[in-house]
């Protein structure tokens, strides 16, 4: 019987000929990541183990982009812990602050991730991965000290699930709008444990970054990964980044799927996902009224160069509406510095928003754009529920970039069609 991508990728890591789901493996890991919520309890344990060297200083990846720049004693704590850790363990990837980006921005941004291989990370949003092709997925604290250790994890072998997108995208409709409809048909538990493979003639011609929106959310719909099947588009977006060979995995023709959805973009509007779940999603024709106080652009799901040309089209000569709080951070350095050049930092300025530093703050309630009781927000990040972007009587809404945009400049939620 033939294999999907992800069981080709364990069964090869686990030195197996073939695997079936629900089989437990343990494979050998290419990549382990933490930031600085999550290594320092993973540096804990690890000393706690007896262990004195990670296995490979090369493929340990530690990235301060939660709580940092610090903001407060407590984390700078925890930065501080990770980086004694880094310098004693001479690792060559610890991305300080001017240097960083959000962690899932900055590892393909730096050619770390590559088709075929096993990224684990402390983060439920290491899913995003496998927009290149690779197997990336959330684990545990006390799991990425045991792959610090050991060099590999057990696993057990997820079903797939296919998403395949045929005809035409509509105008403002883009990666996010997938994943958000996909997440509002099948519910945030949809995809328990299974991976969420993504293919159609739209998917063949979507950006990478739209890719990486698309597999970043993959956990949103309880996916254990979301995974693209890597072709030119990936060997374009690598070339430069590395010099290292990679292996194209692709799924047999006879593999087996959980279930096969089929999806005709021409149906799909721009989504909003309403207050307090990614599932509870509305086409934007059917949003009706909804004032807003903070539109927040960027994230690891929607802080690339792409989702921040598109906000500055829209908001290009024109001003946030007075209330409004837009707040725009650039996934990572090489981003923010790309915008600079281009002059999309100047539009957003211009249009009276903040620019932040590169930092995941926003999005989990902990630092630059904190909600308080009773404020409403429209944001391109990833998760909307109860108290995630501060007070838990506040409310976020999700949606793309250009609604996000079009909707700081109304006051309320809407479309770039109305301005």
């Amino acid at each position: 019987m033939g294999m999907t991508i992800v069981e080709k990728i364990l069964a090869g890591h686990a030195g197996l000929d073939s695997v079936v789901p629900g089989q437990l493996v343990e494979a050998r890991v290419d990549r382990v990541l933490a930031n600085d919520i999550t290594a320092p309890i993973a540096i804990r344990e690890f000393k706690q183990a007896g262990a004195s060297k990670v296995f490979d200083p090369e493929r340990i990846i530690l990235v301060p982009d939660h709580f940092a720049p610090n903001k407060d004693i407590a984390s700078a704590e925890q930065c501080k812990l990770m980086r004694e850790f880094a310098h004693q363990q001479q690792l060559t990837h610890y991305f300080e602050v001017g240097r960083m980006g959000i962690e899932h921005a900055l590892l393909p941004e730096q050619g770390l991730v590559l088709p075929g291989e096993i990224i684990i990370g402390a983060d439920s949003h290491t899913c995003t991965h496998g927009a290149l092709g690779a197997f990336g997925t959330g684990v545990g604290s006390t799991d990425v000290a045991a792959a610090m250790i050991a060099g590999e994890l057990w696993f057990k072998v997820p079903e797939t699930m296919k998403f395949i997108f045929n005809g035409v995208l509509r105008p403002w409709v883009s990666g996010k709008d997938l994943i958000l409809y996909i997440i509002g048909d099948i519910g945030v538990d949809g995809a328990l444990y299974r991976a969420m493979e993504f293919g159609g003639e739209v998917i063949d011609s979507l950006s990478m970054e739209g890719r990486l929106t698309m597999a970043n959310m993959a956990i949103e719909a309880g996916g254990k990964c979301g995974i693209f099947a890597p072709d030119a588009i990936t060997e374009e977006y690598l070339d430069g980044r590395t010099t290292q060979l990679w292996n194209a995995v692709a799924a047999d023709a006879d593999a087996k799927y959980y279930e096969v959805k089929h999806y005709r973009c021409e149906d799909i509007e721009p989504q909003v996902a309403f207050p307090h779940s990614p599932d509870n999603t509305r086409p934007i024709s059917a949003v009706g009224t909804v004032p807003i106080d903070q539109a927040v652009i960027g994230s690891c799901t929607n802080g690339r160069i792409e989702d921040l040309r598109v906000a500055a089209a829209i908001l290009k000569g024109r001003k946030t509406a007075q209330g409004v709080r837009l707040i725009v951070f650039p996934a990572t350095q090489a981003i923010y510095l790309q915008a600079l050049r281009e002059g999309l930092l100047e539009i957003f300025i211009e249009a009276e928003a903040v620019v932040s530093t590169p930092t995941c703050g926003p999005c989990l309630g902990g630092h630059m754009g904190i909600l308080a009781r009773g404020e409403t927000a429209i944001a391109t990040t990833n998760r909307n529920f109860v108290g995630r972007m501060g007070h838990p009587e506040s409310f976020v809404y999700l949606a793309n970039p250009a609604i996000t945009a079009a909707s700081a400049v109304l006051g309320r939620i809407g479309s770039p069609d109305e301005l």
